[in-house]
């Protein structure tokens, strides 16, 4: 991985049709906020990180992000049936990544993209939660921003809950949030062995907490406790 990272040129067609697409769909379907746009450092690689509570989010996070921004993927997306699903994810491109394994390849194709100095995106709690409430992140995020030395941005996600197509059908009209907080540099990781993983979770548990914060109370799961100074 020698030569800077470039988005292929199909993917970068498909991205400019299809963010407008699905912009003007959420904005049919949902109430749509955006906040915070003014902390994205546009122009450099970050690493951007959102909670992850249901399939939408990455569609939600992806179309409404200020900027061009690349992203990680479950590896299962693309080897899913459904055709649909399947289609869109290649469409768009993302670099897939093993769950519930370390994938070194996955994070040296992460690192590079950041090290060319793209901005990427990543949900760190190890796949969906499936309700509102946030899980411990996995160490990954820590381990690529000690690989890289990029800025870290938290993203607070609500609204796109398993039943939320179900709810806009419906004619609900459910709100959809996106807050996006300032950018944070984390501590550098020292020692090794056991001493150097647990400084990595501390590390993607700080940045968790900073997602809490910028949550609903009833969001914050995992993270409740460390938050005892954010807004209800």
């Amino acid at each position: 991985m020698n030569a800077p990272y470039r988005p292929p040129l199909t993917n970068q067609i498909s991205r400019a049709l299809m963010r407008p697409v699905f912009r003007g769909l959420f904005h049919l379907l949902a109430q749509v906020t955006v906040k915070g746009e003014e902390n994205v450092p546009k122009g450099r690689a970050y690493l951007a990180v959102f909670n992850h509570i249901s399939t939408f989010d990455p569609a939600f996070t992806l179309t409404f992000w200020p900027e061009n921004i690349e992203a990680l993927g479950a590896a299962e997306i693309w080897e899913r049936k459904s055709f649909g699903q399947n289609l869109l994810v290649r469409l768009f491109g993302a670099i897939p990544v093993r769950r519930g394994a370390y994938d070194r390849q996955a994070l040296e194709r992460a690192a590079h993209v950041l090290n060319s100095g793209y901005p990427l995106l990543m949900a760190p709690e190890g796949g969906r939660t499936h309700s509102v409430a946030m899980r411990q992140a996995k160490p990954g995020l820590a381990f690529l921003v000690e690989m890289t030395g990029v800025p870290v941005v938290p993203v607070g996600i609500t609204g796109t809950t398993d039943d939320f197509f179900r709810r806009a059908m419906r004619g609900e009209h459910p709100a959809l949030t996106m807050t996006i907080g300032q950018p944070l540099t984390l501590p550098p990781i020292k020692g090794r062995g056991e001493t150097r993983r647990a400084a990595r979770q501390r590390n993607a548990d700080l940045v968790m907490t900073h997602i809490a914060r910028l949550l609903p109370k009833e969001y914050r799961g995992y993270y409740a406790e460390t938050t005892p100074g954010a807004k209800p």
